[in-house]
């Protein structure tokens, strides 16, 4: 019997400039070990790229006031495209008849139960789009994020600096994983696999790197515990901003 233990590490707010892979090498050094599998947040791969846009800088039109509306909110966080700047910048992205056919057949198949048909119309390009107004870390409030480019190179420049295997991945609560880059020793549906139940969290974490590693024997009862208090955490911060907000009539 085998298990896979994941391990999410804490890091500073990574922001523009840094050098992700020496940003990985330096805070998975203390604890990665010969054969760990190194997997790093999408979304501060494209932060380090630059790979981001002021919602002042995007214009919103009359079908992302629209469309925005009508978006599945997971249980933390808004979505992909759940602001109104952020579905501007998906039709950007794609082009307003891509995102109006995708919303389309969305309407069509969601009472049925079926998920995710929009953003495989829309492409994982739209999927990819992150960001928020608020409960974010600065520099990074009323910022889109899009997908991070040349992920496989940086996935290999992360495995040449630390030893370990290396993908990027994007995560999200609803049990949806990619592979966005990956160093050539990675089996990325190994990964997606192993990572439904988002290891590098979708809040406040602050933990955008972590460590796979495999086990033999039966996985202990604690296993999760440490990820399980890093989570609770990052919700009561969450919480205590929404609430501070609320209360300044910010939101």
């Amino acid at each position: 019997m085998a298990y896979v233990k994941k391990t999410p590490i804490k890091t500073h707010v990574i922001t523009y400039g840094d050098d992700i892979a020496e940003v990985v090498d330096r805070y998975s050094k203390p604890h990665r070990q010969d054969g760990d599998v190194i997997i790093v947040s999408s979304k501060v791969v494209s932060i380090c790229q630059g790979r981001t846009v002021s919602f002042d800088d995007i214009k919103v039109g009359f079908w992302a006031n629209l469309l925005w509306r009508f978006v599945s909110k997971p249980q933390y966080g808004i979505g992909a495209i759940g602001l109104p700047e952020k579905m501007q910048a998906a039709i950007d992205l794609v082009g307003l008849p891509r995102i109006l056919l995708a919303a389309a057949v969305a309407a069509v198949t969601r009472p049925f139960g079926v998920r995710g048909v929009f953003y495989k119309i829309a492409g994982h390009g739209v999927a990819e789009i992150d960001g928020s107004r608020i409960l974010t870390f600065e520099p990074l409030i009323r910022v889109v994020v899009y997908g991070p480019e040349n992920g496989d190179e940086v996935a290999t420049a992360v495995r040449d600096l630390t030893g370990c295997e290396t993908a990027i991945i994007d995560a999200g609560d609803y049990g949806n994983v990619d592979v966005l880059g990956r160093s050539p020793g990675i089996d990325p549906g190994w990964v997606e696999e192993n990572c439904l139940d988002n290891p590098l969290g979708q809040t406040l974490e602050q933990t955008p790197v972590g460590l796979m590693r495999k086990m033999e024997g039966e996985a202990p009862p604690d296993l999760d515990e440490e990820r399980k208090r890093i989570r609770a955490e990052a919700i009561a911060e969450l919480e205590r901003q929404k609430r501070e907000l609320e209360e300044k009539g910010e939101i």
